[in-house]
């Protein structure tokens, strides 16, 4: 009877390990899911960044102008607020990643941190 081997390499991952079924009966590919988190959370910091730095530059306008002080203030605030949503969604991603990784483990056996407590 011949040998079957089994090669393991080390970049090249079969889909089939990733995926599982879900409650609906649909395939989840968790580290795909995990992936396109980890994207939105990376968008959502950005996001966070950028309208903050705009909040800052409308705040140093509103010293520099004071003939349209009021407008600027305004925008400052605006960005702010823009800023804080941001950083909300990022914060919101980074959970839904976490939670995606978590059940990636479990459905693989990897960790079982909720068996304890």
């Amino acid at each position: 009877m011949a040998e079957q081997h089994h090669h393991h390499h080390l970049f090249h991952h079969h889909k089939e390990d990733e995926q599982t079924m879900d409650t609906a009966g649909t395939e989840v590919d968790y580290k795909k899911e995990e992936k396109h988190h980890k994207h939105l959370e990376q968008l959502g910091e950005m996001g966070a960044v950028a309208a903050g730095a705009y909040a800052l530059h409308e705040k140093h306008k509103a010293k520099k102008d004071p003939e349209h002080a009021h407008k600027h203030k305004i925008e400052e605030e605006v960005a702010a607020a823009a800023a804080v949503g941001a950083g909300g969604f990022a914060f919101h991603e980074h959970h839904e990643k976490k939670e995606s990784k978590e059940e990636y483990e479990e459905t693989h056996g990897k960790k079982h941190h909720h068996l304890l407590g």
